[in-house]
């Protein structure tokens, strides 16, 4: 596959974790199984720099299996508020799940806050996996890896989301994160209050927490596919109060600052990394 059909694939994936990418020694592998609760499934192996791999903020759950033959596990990763150290350990081979943003299987045994900026073994919050983390962490296919997590979570579903936050999170999206909690509430006819206590309860953070996830995730996603970008501009566009504070926000968000993350996106081997199956 060419470069630029990677990249026309990676454009359905709104929600990145860059760094990961970056983090892969050689190819880091994609699948986007039918199921629609699932983002996709990734696997690469670490490289051996000493640098951390770091996870950015993106509103998803991820499980992540690490198949390294001594210190074989599987953990449960809610999303990080800000910019953090992943833990992924040099030369180990990883098989990963991202869910939709938003979305909590309803296996899963914590509530959404719990979930969010924690993270915890797969097996506690998820009954009758072990077989599950076994079959995958014994598998060097990525194919049979993706297969086995879709056969699992086939018979479940995602958690219900009310009706007021799945408007909520659609109207979020569609603005790339720039809404206000007044507009949420003129678009909806729900008080503030309310519409704090309904969203957290579902998704386990405030509307403008979420939010500021997704302006930073809309920020990369522009970067990520736009040949010529205005950083100005983008600050305007996503409401930022002016270009200082969007260049404070990204950094905190992605540890660098919007030019240096687009120096490192843009290089040739970032794309020469994705293989999609």
């Amino acid at each position: 596959m060419t470069a630029h059909h990677i990249a026309n694939r990676l454009e359905t994936i709104r929600f990145k974790q860059p760094w990961l990418v970056l983090g892969a020694a050689n190819t880091f592998s994609l699948a986007c199984p039918e199921n629609p609760t699932i983002s996709h499934c990734y696997s690469f192996e670490a490289s051996d720099s000493e640098a951390p791999t770091i996870a950015i903020p993106d509103g998803c759950v991820e499980v992540l299996f690490d198949c390294g033959n001594s210190d074989a596990s599987a953990k449960v990763y809610g999303t990080p508020m800000s910019a953090m150290d992943t833990g992924i350990q040099s030369g180990h081979r990883y098989f990963g799940v991202r869910f939709v943003s938003g979305a909590i299987p309803a296996c899963m045994q914590a509530s959404a806050e719990e979930i969010v900026n924690h993270q915890f073994n797969f097996v506690d919050v998820v009954p009758h996996a072990h077989q599950l983390v076994e079959s995958i962490i014994n598998s060097n296919d990525f194919c049979d890896q993706v297969a086995c997590f879709k056969r699992f979570f086939d018979k479940t579903t995602a958690r219900p989301l009310s009706q007021l936050t799945q408007s909520m999170v659609s109207i979020i999206v569609a603005r790339k994160g720039n809404v206000r909690i007044d507009e949420l509430a003129l678009a909806t006819g729900y008080t503030t209050r309310t519409l704090q206590r309904q969203f957290r309860a579902d998704i386990g953070m405030s509307p403008k927490a979420f939010s500021r996830i997704v302006r930073c995730q809309s920020a990369v996603y522009c970067i990520n596919h736009c040949d010529d970008v205005d950083f100005l501009d983008m600050a305007c566009t996503l409401g930022y109060s002016d270009q200082s504070h969007f260049l404070r926000e990204f950094k905190k968000c992605v540890q660098v600052t919007p030019m240096a993350y687009q120096k490192q996106v843009k290089q040739q081997s970032y794309l020469d990394r994705i293989q999609f199956f």
